[in-house]
């Protein structure tokens, strides 16, 4: 049985994303103290304003359990700040606070930097990825969110 795991479409897109969200994660990290699901709950929000916690996990890929601590983290930053929904008890939302979106925006400030560093280090490489990676979203659409009973 003759299979490459290094040659493997699927592998090489994971190792690929994590080397580039490594180099990213380290500068944040460093900077606030912040985990990579911390870092895509607080982009979330920042990006698409108030939610839930399963649209944040939805939205970036994210099992509930890594949603609960990422949002209980930036909870105890003052970053996040949760509301009860008027018309069923059980939905929390979730919107940034001021010191959240601050935050928020230094780190897109951050974050476009980096691009730029990827961008000079790929060059062409970069503009050949962004097409394959778009044909793959084209013709590969997110599969459905699957929901519980109670979700």
């Amino acid at each position: 049985m003759d299979f490459k795991l290094e040659t493997f479409l699927p592998y090489r897109l994971n190792q690929a994303a994590e080397r580039v969200s490594q180099r990213f994660a380290a500068q944040y990290r460093s900077r606030y103290r912040m985990t990579r699901p911390e870092w895509r709950a607080l982009a979330a929000l920042g990006s698409y304003g108030r939610m839930t916690a399963t649209e944040i996990g939805a939205n970036s890929s994210m099992h509930k359990t890594k949603v609960s601590r990422a949002v209980r983290a930036l909870e105890e930053k003052r970053w996040l700040k949760r509301s009860e929904d008027m018309s069923d008890r059980r939905i929390e939302h979730l919107e940034l606070t001021p010191a959240g979106k601050r935050i928020y925006g230094e780190m897109i400030t951050l974050a476009r930097a980096y691009e730029e560093e990827m961008a000079r280090l790929l060059a062409d490489g970069l503009r050949q990825l962004e097409a394959g990676l778009a044909a793959i979203e084209a013709k590969l659409p997110p599969e459905p969110v699957r929901r519980g009973p109670k979700d």
